[in-house]
């Protein structure tokens, strides 16, 4: 080999490497190009110069197509931007950024609506330096929900993700009326808190009130108050009466309105009966730091009796309140025993889940001798809750349970058939088509058993009257109005006078507690008593009355059948 030939090897050799070292430093600055112009914003052009680099395999490579991403994503073309960074992570498996390409792909997803795809990419970060702007990108991104079954849907599938709960406290509170989306709310908030908004004002010390300007009042009511010839009743319910629209026709407070006008109806009552009633609307939203602020108000002691706070944690400060000082506090449409426990002066004005499950079980027992039972329940928290109580309480008197099980839509997965020989069945289900289905496939396999159904299994207003004619059918009823009655036409007939629109459910709920409530005050010389005489029989109350002679929870629990065209009260 000669020293010629040698040279000229060792030539070609310095040339491809200047070659290598130009086309790198090429490569590096058209990277950088690309790279300034995405942060200029000319996302067009940041493309065009990143596009050459996607073929390169050495560390540039990863970086340009993270870049080529992010101006997809800024000219919203999200599934331009998806596809990109999943080419990233397909030939860069191991890239040292591949936190911020997940980061980037959930965002890409939640702008285009597919939140479960993008909880699943955040899923996927290996560490904690992206924590803060998850929190924000989630936060921003579920507050534009509003589709509430979508939000409900999707906390259900990531029951531990605390941004969605909060999303759907919030929209919950700003939207919804329904019973078992407001009961929702308070599990929610009791797990989670409050949404950042409230929270971020929340007080620092575990038991706000011990701190209050009130915290020194005696527990006993003053003598005074009970002996001035009237009663002052404090109405703590979120009335957002900064939110009303005059033109608006669905407000998201319009149950809190509804029982307002109820309690109105029922104070011109009680004045007719010799007894005065001075109402207080509190305007209390899902806030601690505020309610804790009324309570500092030094008039706020001179209620009587607190009707709310609909919300949890507020309610807990209130019941904490009201405990110190010796106030009656009447929870108005909540079903947890739970607010009760340990509050000899709180009060459930609707029948506790646990109630309804044991005064359905002492009804099941009149109608035969057996005790074979089977139940079925629906999809919501509420459905399985109940039916599990109903369980529990039907073995420990005995009951074989011969099929405890979820009805998801289709109620021909029942295994019952005549041979089963069930004394009854129950169904518990928010789901209106089930009931029917449940009664046609019970037909066709001629079980002949009484039903026992909640009332939300059925839709009143579309299923015929031949649905509810089955020989042995009853409804599990809370809030059951018969409109017959004559009590019920003249308080309709005076809120359609007052009101210029038909009462809800959440009106006579209203009247019927502040009538009760107001009785008791009046008999007892402001002390509400406890055991038999905190009762009343239906006498002139629109729904059920009330019963507190075992326990704070009402028991009432009104259980109907339909007969002769009406339907009729069976347990009573």
């Amino acid at each position: 080999m000669t020293l010629r030939y040698l040279q000229n090897i060792l030539f070609a050799v310095l040339c491809l490497t200047v070659g290598i070292a130009r086309a790198q430093d090429a490569a590096e600055r058209r990277y950088r190009q690309g790279v300034q112009l995405v942060q200029q914003g000319q996302y067009e052009k940041a493309k065009a110069e990143l596009t050459p680099l996607l073929q390169r395999r050495d560390g540039l490579g990863p970086y340009a197509h993270y870049y080529h991403a992010l101006a997809d994503f800024r000219l919203k073309n999200q599934t331009g931007a998806r596809l990109m960074l999943r080419q990233l992570l397909d030939r860069f498996p191991d890239w040292n950024k591949a936190d911020d390409a997940y980061y980037l792909m959930a965002a890409a997803s939640f702008e285009g609506g597919l939140y479960e795809e993008g909880l699943t990419f955040l899923s996927r970060l290996s560490g904690t330096s992206l924590k803060a702007d998850v929190q924000k990108l989630e936060s921003a991104h579920f507050a534009r929900i509003t589709e509430l079954n979508r939000l409900k849907s999707l906390q259900r599938e990531y029951p531990d993700n605390r941004n969605l709960a909060l999303a759907l406290i919030d929209l919950i509170q700003r939207t919804s009326t329904d019973r078992s989306d407001l009961e929702l709310s308070d599990r929610l908030t009791n797990r989670f808190g409050v949404p950042t908004a409230s929270a971020s004002n929340r007080p620092a010390v575990t038991e706000p009130v011990a701190s209050t300007t009130a915290s020194g009042v005696n527990p006993a009511r003053p003598e005074r108050n009970r002996n001035k010839g009237y009663f002052n009743v404090g109405v703590l319910f979120p009335f957002r009466l900064n939110q009303l629209n005059p033109g608006g026709t669905a407000r998201s407070n319009q149950y809190a309105l509804d029982l307002y006008n109820g309690m109105k109806l029922a104070q011109e009552k009680l004045q007719q009966e010799g007894v005065t009633v001075n109402l207080f609307a509190y305007d209390v939203e899902n806030d601690a730091a505020k309610m804790t602020e009324l309570l500092n108000n030094p008039s706020f002691i001179q209620n009587d009796l607190l009707f709310g706070p609909l919300y949890a944690e507020p309610n807990r400060i209130a019941t904490e309140f009201a405990s110190r000082n010796g106030l009656p506090l009447v929870n108005p449409i909540s079903t947890s025993s739970e607010l009760v426990a340990s509050q000899p002066l709180a009060f459930l004005a609707q029948p506790s889940l646990t109630q309804q499950a044991l005064q359905t079980l002492t009804f099941a027992r009149t109608l035969g001798m057996g005790k074979r039972v089977a139940i079925y329940f629906g999809s919501t928290r509420k459905d399985s809750t109940l039916a599990a109580i109903y369980q529990q309480e039907a073995r420990k008197v005995g009951f074989q349970i011969l099929e405890f099980k979820k009805l998801a839509g289709d109620t021909e997965q029942i295994t019952l058939t005549e041979a089963s020989r069930a004394a009854h069945i129950l169904l518990v289900s928010s789901d209106e088509k089930t009931g029917p289905k449940l009664l046609k496939t019970l037909s066709a396999r001629k079980v002949t058993a009484p039903v026992i159904a909640t009332s939300g299994a059925f839709d009143f207003t579309k299923n015929s009257l031949s649905v509810f004619e089955r020989s042995e059918l009853y409804l599990l009823y809370p809030d059951f109005v018969d409109n017959k009655r004559p009590e019920v036409e003249s308080f309709n007939q005076a809120y359609l006078e007052t009101r210029n629109i038909i009462p809800s459910v959440f009106a006579y709920q209203g009247y019927d507690m502040l009538l009760f409530f107001g009785r008791m005050l009046a008999r007892n010389r402001g002390v509400l008593p406890q055991g038999p005489p905190l009762k009343s029989e239906r006498e002139d109350y629109l729904i059920a009355g009330f019963d507190y002679s075992q326990s704070n929870e009402n028991r009432r629990v009104p259980i109907v059948k339909f007969e002769e065209g009406q339907f009729i009260i069976a347990n009573e």
